[in-house]
């Protein structure tokens, strides 16, 4: 089923039709006797104005006739249409739905807390109203489907090992990712996607601890290779100058011995006193 457009026209232009029907109906049965003729003109009259319909701005009424579905009004106004039939109110203004805080185990095994909103729109008023039971309610638990599933293709963080995507540190794939799982779901419901951004991403709180000490860890880490490869850069700089521009020429135990006590003084923690090799250099 596929949403149609409904016969209608301007409901003004309706409405003063309708007065002029009653009026000349009262005059056929008041004036000229004609009381069959103008019943029935009346009755028209009365059927025609039970079409008429107001629809809001980003409104549409979506019309039955005798339980078939004929089409649906989208713009916004007063309009006459087919009489007797039903009148389906469905929204087309975006809309936002924050999901709750679900949680899933990451492509890694980890569990951990993921929350999403969704901002989506109707454009197809027939499916989403005879396709589904409820479409927001539709919206709704598709949407955690999604986020689970979604949630269960990435790892966490890949702390430093190789370049694979990861919630933490690729939130627009990801919200990328979950837009286009989400609109696959949807399409049934005529419900289109605008956007999707993760609200919430952490750690479930019985591993959070041991996480956070792994990050740590990591930073360390990392800090200490860059300032032990900047040291070794300054000591070999530093050695190299002194040969180039003095006349001074050391041994190899020499140079040992002026690496070392270099390495100790760049790598030293702040705060602590650098102990130095001050033994007498042989030549």
């Amino acid at each position: 089923m596929k949403e149609k457009n409904v016969v209608h026209m301007n409901g003004y232009l309706g409405l003063l039709l309708v007065l002029a029907l009653i009026i000349f109906a009262g005059w056929l049965i008041v004036m000229a006797g004609m009381i069959v003729t103008g019943t029935v003109l009346l009755i028209v009259a009365i059927l025609a104005a039970s079409s008429l319909t107001i629809i809001s701005p980003n409104q549409s009424k979506v019309l039955t006739f005798f339980g078939q579905y004929i089409g649906t009004i989208r713009e916004s106004g007063l309009f006459l249409t087919i009489p007797l039939t039903n009148k389906a109110t469905v929204s087309l203004r975006v809309r936002n739905f924050n999901s709750a805080i679900l949680k899933v185990n990451d492509l890694q095994g980890n569990p951990v807390e993921i929350a999403a909103v969704i901002v989506f729109k109707v454009v197809d008023t027939s499916k989403a109203l005879f396709s589904v039971e409820d479409y927001e309610q539709f919206v709704e638990i598709q949407t955690e489907s999604a986020v689970r599933h979604v949630a269960s293709e990435y790892a966490y963080d890949n702390f430093g090992d190789g370049e694979a995507l990861t919630l933490r540190s690729n939130p627009t794939e990801v919200s990328n990712r979950l837009t286009q799982e989400l609109q696959e779901r949807l399409d049934v419901a005529g419900v289109e996607i605008i956007e999707t951004r993760l609200t919430h991403l952490a750690y479930a709180t019985e591993i959070a601890s041991a996480m956070l000490q792994r990050q740590q860890s990591q930073a360390i880490l990392s800090a200490r290779k860059i300032i032990v490869e900047g040291a070794v850069s300054i000591t070999e700089g530093a050695i190299s100058k002194l040969a180039d521009e003095t006349d001074l020429k050391l041994t190899d135990n020499q140079k040992i011995q002026l690496i070392n006590n270099m390495m100790v003084s760049i790598i030293n923690e702040r705060g602590s006193q650098p102990v130095l090799n001050t033994g007498k250099i042989e030549s």
